[in-house]
């Protein structure tokens, strides 16, 4: 099982129909999103999705002229309980790893959240050094 997922960071301008727009494209090029979180600022957004097929969909994305990055992040099981979050950005702190961004998930089979780090290494490394147990992509 890899450690890491690759999402894709997809550009999105700030303006009423622009998602229903990248909806759209996705849905034409069959790109399934299993999960997303959209971050804004006032002139654009950027959607961040994990998706089937990442590279092949970035592919099939620029193609269709949309500005996407494919990243690669962790996804982290954690209980979807009350403090359950305490944990892993705890230890990741106590390393000194920053978290640039995170997102929970809850599915039928797994939940967990997800996390940019600034040291995917070390972040792996202190992560299963206490325990903790990474969700594989096809969990999703």
């Amino acid at each position: 099982m890899t450690k890491r997922i690759s999402q894709l960071s997809i550009f999105v301008n700030n303006a009423p129909g622009s998602l229903a727009a990248i909806a759209t494209i996705l849905k034409d090029c069959g790109i399934n999103m299993k999960t997303c979180n959209l971050a804004e600022s006032n002139e654009f957004g950027i959607l961040r999705a994990i998706v089937d097929e990442p590279s092949a969909s970035v592919e099939k994305l620029r193609a269709k002229g949309v500005i996407v990055k494919e990243t690669e992040i962790l996804g982290v099981k954690i209980a979807n309980a009350p403090g359950s979050l305490i944990r892993p950005t705890g230890i990741l702190g106590e390393a000194g790893i920053n978290i640039e961004y995170g997102y929970a998930f809850t599915g039928k089979n797994v939940e967990g959240v997800f996390m940019k780090v600034d040291d995917p290494d070390k972040a792996v490394e202190v992560l299963s050094a206490a325990g903790l147990e990474f969700i594989d992509d096809k969990e999703i």
